[in-house]
């Protein structure tokens, strides 16, 4: 089975965190935190620098690593981590997903997550956010 591996940014302002609706694929629908594929040479900071600026035309500062989960799906093994990061410069502009939002932990539950994406978002219901 192939393995993807990805990094999620968990970009809190306000006690609140950034959330991305799909508009395509599989998964179209369901709520994601934003990121993306590491590409080759890549670190996971850079590759997470990368896709917030290309999906949301939005520079972010990559701090501190929440965690690493995986999950498998039908057709693919999924290894995500998950940073905390902050906006540097930029508006969450959404360029690439159907919907964002930013929400607070009271609404966590509320969401039709992806089933690797209700595992940061466990995490995040048993801390105290940045």
């Amino acid at each position: 089975m192939k393995t993807i591996n990805v990094v999620a940014a968990i970009i809190c302002k306000d006690d609140k965190i950034m959330i991305a609706k799909r508009g395509y694929g599989e998964f179209e629908g369901m709520y994601e935190f934003p990121g993306g594929k590491i590409e080759s040479g890549e670190s996971e900071q850079e590759a997470l620098k990368r896709e917030i600026l290309e999906e949301f035309d939005t520079e972010v500062c990559v701090e501190e690593k929440l965690c690493t989960i995986e999950h498998t799906y039908s057709s693919f093994h999924l290894v995500m981590s998950g940073y905390w990061c902050s906006i540097v410069e930029g508006h969450m502009i959404m360029k690439e997903a159907e919907a964002g939002t930013w929400i607070t932990k009271q609404t966590l539950d509320t969401l039709d997550w992806l089933e690797a994406d209700r595992k940061i978002v466990a995490q995040l219901k048993q801390i105290e956010w940045k």
